[in-house]
């Protein structure tokens, strides 16, 4: 049965509902969901979403969507779909150009206005020590136990975390969370959906509504999506069969020096030891080990 709504983890998903003009009172909603204290909002205006250093040799920063509000203060809306080395460290360095950018010639007080990020990823980060789906993070001030600065925040929301049903769903936070997550696998709109913000969502991304050429748009953009998935599927089986065979190869050998009843246990033992390196080597996360190997968080932590 082909899918009646689009995907938000595609490019052409992800800007329909909330990188056009006529759909910015959906970007509006969303950023107020995740930062309330910017419940004043009220109109934003999209930006060029690439920034370039002041030298030709800088690297250039790409964002997804890039706007700002009334008041000055710029929003990032970064869609993430693959796990990336230095993601943070990524973001933040993404953010000090929205910075830069409000820097004025001559005398400056520095007095640059907020720069807020929101990373909406496919994934989680790599031994997440919790299980929460959103993570918040601002300069703040360790010795006094106070906020630093509220100027420069970031919001990262690990959408694999998110699990509940649509009989679950507690408020309109989560209604957000679930409407992006789902969206692509629905046939009708859930009760529970029936807010204004969310019948929007609802009418643009209903696919027998677009014309030949956004169907083709999107079908390329789903299949570049596809493509993705379908490469880190490869790669995180492929660790698994090598981890297991290593580790199985290893724990022989090691049960077979010791004794083959006592010593094929301790064998194993290594063996899964070994598959959990390989593993970690690779960038699985713990969960996903966990689910590989068997062993205990913090087993997996001190390798």
């Amino acid at each position: 049965m082909a899918d009646k709504f689009i995907n938000p983890f595609t490019d052409f998903g992800f800007k329909k509902i909330f990188g056009q003009e006529e759909n910015k009172d959906l970007l509006i909603d969303f950023i107020q969901t995740l930062l309330p204290e910017k419940g004043n909002i009220i109109n934003i205006r999209y930006l060029k979403t690439e920034k370039l250093g002041r030298a030709i040799s800088e690297r250039r920063a790409i964002f997804d969507l890039y706007c700002e509000n009334d008041l000055g203060e710029k929003f990032i809306v970064e869609l993430q779909r693959a796990q990336q080395d230095y993601f943070k460290e990524r973001s933040i360095y993404y953010a000090t150009f929205a910075i830069q950018e409000q820097a004025k010639k001559g005398k400056w007080d520095y007095n640059w206005q907020g720069v807020y990020t929101i990373a909406i990823m496919d994934f989680s980060f790599p031994n997440s020590p919790h299980k929460n789906v959103k993570t918040q993070a601002i300069l703040y001030d360790e010795e006094n136990k106070i906020i630093f600065s509220d100027k420069l925040k970031f919001v990262y929301l690990e959408m694999d975390k998110f699990t509940k049903s649509i009989d679950e769903l507690e408020n309109y936070y989560e209604k957000w969370l679930y409407l992006l997550k789902n969206l692509s696998f629905l046939d009708k709109i859930p009760a529970k959906l029936r807010e204004k913000a969310f019948q929007k969502v609802f009418q643009i991304a209903e696919i027998a509504k677009y014309n030949p050429k956004e169907r083709q748009k999107y079908e390329d953009s789903l299949k570049h999506y596809r493509d993705i998935e379908n490469s880190l599927d490869l790669k995180f089986e492929e660790g698994r069969g090598i981890g297991k065979e290593e580790g199985i190869q290893e724990g022989i050998v090691k049960g077979k020096e010791e004794g083959l009843q006592e010593g094929r246990g301790i064998g194993v033992k290594e063996g899964l030891f070994i598959t959990a390196r390989n593993l970690k080597a690779e960038g699985f996360t713990v969960a996903q080990i966990i689910k590989v190997t068997g062993l205990t968080e913090s087993e997996i932590n001190q390798i």
